[in-house]
């Protein structure tokens, strides 16, 4: 279900609805990574969705089946891919996105609903269509804890991306700016690190979302 904000043209979606959250190759149209979400909140300032356990998601692996983090690191971004369909291991992930943020904030949970870190994944800001939100990973990442320390995360796969092509040097420039003022935002405590998510829980009535068939399809982009 979905709803139109009061003067604009933006459309946002109902609580308890079912969308999906989907990546491009680095430098390409193709879809690679499909997760079925379901929706916490959408408004004008926050999408917020949360990845159940169990739920059937598609992931890159390498032509032969082999899972990508299997591969060396100096041949990862080289080899031939495909895609496979899996299920989403270990407890659910909550994802806070805000319009036009070149980064998307994922809370992790250990069993027992103990809280574990926040992620900062940064990206392309999200583009929204009809059917849910489509953006390109773009490598660097964050760890947040919860004593508020933080630290980069894979910085040796962001400059083996530049090495093989997939990133240039303005792009590279870009997201490790990005990086930086998500730096401030933690140092900062702003949102959403301070607006107490990982006291968050879902609704135990809501089903997991199922992966369509066509879950690939590129329909035309609504607003981003």
């Amino acid at each position: 279900m979905r709803r139109v904000a009061a003067g604009g043209s933006t459309v946002y979606w109902t609580p308890g609805s079912h969308i999906l959250w989907r990546y491009r190759e680095n430098a390409g149209e193709h879809f690679h990574i499909c997760r079925p979400v379901t929706v916490v909140r959408d408004d004008e300032e926050l999408l917020a969705v949360w990845m159940a356990p169990g739920t059937e998601c598609v992931k890159p692996v390498l032509a032969d089946g082999t899972p990508v983090h299997g591969e060396p690191l100096e041949s990862r971004y080289t080899k031939a891919r495909t895609v496979q369909r899996d299920r989403w291991f270990g407890n659910g992930v909550l994802k806070l996105a805000r319009p036009g943020e070149p980064w998307s904030v994922w809370l992790f949970w250990e069993p027992g609903w103990r809280f574990k870190n926040w992620y900062v994944n940064l990206e392309a800001p999200l583009a929204r269509w009809e059917g849910g939100v489509d953006s390109e990973d773009h490598f660097l990442d964050i760890s947040v804890h919860p004593d508020r320390s933080w630290h980069w995360l894979d910085e040796d796969e962001f400059a083996q991306a530049q090495r093989a092509g997939l990133m240039d040097t303005q792009l590279a420039a870009q997201v490790r700016e990005a990086g930086h003022c998500a730096v401030e935002v933690i140092r900062a405590w702003g949102a959403p690190f301070s607006d107490g998510w990982q006291h968050w829980r879902p609704d135990p009535a809501w089903p997991v979302p199922s992966l369509p068939d066509d879950w690939d399809r590129t329909p035309a982009h609504v607003s981003s």
